[in-house]
């Protein structure tokens, strides 16, 4: 049997057990594939892209949030900064909120 085949048959047995068994951790599905094993798989890798390119949208939201006490300072309205960042309007509305709570 040809290694490539091997590997994708490999992978769509892990990704059956990742769908089946949803309510394990990642640390019970990695003792249950073996650590290395489940990061050799397709699932892992495009786990773990996924991850940082969430973490990377995060991080341009929170630096679009710190700005919203600044913005308001500014005499700019809730709606306009929310439209002006391209932020939720409620999102804006709670940064405003603690803003003024720590006053």
């Amino acid at each position: 049997m040809d290694e490539g085949f091997k590997q994708k048959v490999l992978e769509l047995i892990e990704s059956v057990l990742v769908y089946k068994f949803t309510t394990l951790s990642r640390q019970e599905l990695e003792a249950m594939f073996g650590l290395s094993d489940l990061k050799q798989t397709r699932f892992y890798q495009e786990a773990k892209e996924e991850g940082k390119e969430e973490g990377k949208l995060e991080g341009k939201l929170e630096g679009k949030l710190e700005t919203v006490p600044l913005l308001l300072q500014l005499g700019l309205s809730v709606s306009e900064i929310a439209e002006r960042l391209s932020l939720d309007i409620e999102a804006v509305r709670r940064v405003a909120q603690t803003s003024s709570d720590n006053l």
